[in-house]
């Protein structure tokens, strides 16, 4: 373990100098509150630092320490523990524990290897740090002598195929105020048709009943850290819940990832939903807001119009690929107070972003009239109306699409605000984490 910590340390050594840090170009000298600037356009007052990433020369996922890392959490000490997916292959993801401090070396020390595309990440009220797998939620003690020893499976029995079987297998998960888990279960498939067209059924069994596979369950708290091994379905007719968030006020809230059915084109829109027990959000029948998918029409008994589908609070660029959430209530961004964070991850134009969406005294999303939404142009920043109900965010990122010898194209997923109320960002294509600050040296 010395030798290797000692490896790590060397690592992030040479990332944290002036120099090229593959695949990002750092100017000698300039920093972002004490860390590395990063060549990203931030929003006036924001600065991006560079906290960790690939050594320089570094190209390949099997050239990597920290391979894909997509989400992350802050120890009450001023550690971080972080997710590492590894790749889309069983027993190649790993949690690590981060050590970083603005003018030092980051330490990355490996706590548990061999998970199979972990990505959730959270720490639970009795203090342990809880891990969504692609079959499980466990939890362990990141301060015990081994954690992996400490490790306990919560959840078991989530959807467990392949990816080339299950179009979604990845599991996130909130803590709900009474303590019960607000689990995602991705859809299975794109659009539940086969070979374009249903199966013969009116309805897509994916996402219809008391076991449907596209759609969030809620696991009952029972006491002193055990959860009930059933559920039942919080929502619907969801294909995929990763980006999943409690406002102060208790309203929960999902952004989906709409099917692509055509991604030449810019549409469908991905959704922000208000999650409200018991309804059904429409997929795979319905896109936007009522209007009825290719390859359903006519085809479902289903109607997208009518009361049994919940419509979108707001609906979000296409294909931006909306990830991550949280609600900011840090002190030094204050332009960020209360405002809704999301993470676009998509490699289009509409995606390598973070946005903040205005909430109102209820967590509600708020929509403003004659919206926009940015897409990345050859000439920069292109402005697309964007159909409602819809909301123009604060962006705190309008410049970070990929720039020769500059930097790549920004891949966003978990968002996390430290102690200090700098937001850091697991980016999972570019192998970095990234510290969102207010700009001074």
């Amino acid at each position: 373990m010395k030798r290797l910590t000692a490896a790590l340390v060397l690592l992030v050594m040479l990332v944290a100098a002036p120099v090229m840090a593959a695949p990002y170009v750092l100017s000698p000298g300039q920093t972002c509150d004490g860390w590395p600037r990063l060549p990203i356009e931030m929003a006036p007052g924001m600065c991006a630092g560079l906290v960790v990433a690939p050594p320089p020369g570094t190209s390949g996922l099997s050239k990597r320490v920290l391979r894909m890392p997509r989400t992350l959490v802050q120890l009450p000490g001023g550690d971080w523990i972080v997710t590492d997916l590894g790749g889309w292959d069983p027993a190649k993801g790993s949690v690590w524990r981060l050590r970083a401090e603005a003018g030092r070396p980051a330490v990355l020390t490996p706590l548990l290897k061999g998970l199979t595309m972990p990505h959730g990440l959270a720490i639970g009220p009795d203090g342990l740090v809880y891990v969504g797998e692609m079959s499980r939620i466990i939890r362990m003690n990141p301060g015990a002598p081994l954690p992996a020893t400490t490790v306990e499976v919560v959840v078991a029995g989530l959807p467990d195929n392949r990816l080339h079987d299950n179009r979604h297998p990845l599991s996130n998960f909130i803590f709900d105020a009474n303590g019960d888990l607000l689990v995602n279960v991705g859809a299975p498939s794109d659009s539940c048709l086969v070979e374009g067209k249903p199966d013969g059924t009116p309805r897509c069994l994916q996402s219809e009943g008391t076991e449907a596979l596209a759609g969030v369950r809620r696991y009952r708290y029972l006491s002193q850290g055990r959860w009930a091994e059933t559920y039942t379905m919080v929502a619907r007719g969801l294909r995929n819940s990763l980006a999943l968030a409690r406002t102060p006020a208790g309203t929960l809230l999902q952004a989906e990832n709409s099917y692509d059915f055509d991604p030449a084109a810019d549409r469908p829109f991905e959704e922000l939903n208000v999650l409200v027990e018991g309804r059904h959000y429409g997929w795979p029948y319905c896109y936007d807001m009522v209007k009825s998918t290719p390859g359903w029409v006519g085809a479902t008994n289903f109607r997208c119009r009518s009361a049994d589908h919940t419509r979108p609070a707001l609906l979000l660029p296409p294909h931006a690929a909306p990830l991550g959430m949280l609600v900011y209530q840090g002190g030094l961004l204050p332009q960020l107070q209360g405002r809704l964070l999301v993470s676009y991850h998509g490699y289009r134009a509409t995606g390598a972003r973070i946005v903040a969406f205005a909430l109102d005294a209820r967590g509600m999303p708020v929509a403003t009239a004659r919206a926009r939404y940015p897409a990345y142009g050859a000439d920069g920043l292109v402005w697309k109306p964007h159909p409602g109900p819809a909301a123009e965010p604060l962006i705190l990122t309008p410049g970070w699409q990929a720039v020769a010898d500059k930097r790549p194209m920004g891949a966003p997923v978990g968002l996390a605000v430290a102690a200090d109320g700098a937001v850091w960002v697991a980016d999972d294509r570019n192998g970095t984490v990234v510290r969102v600050s207010v700009d001074r040296p």
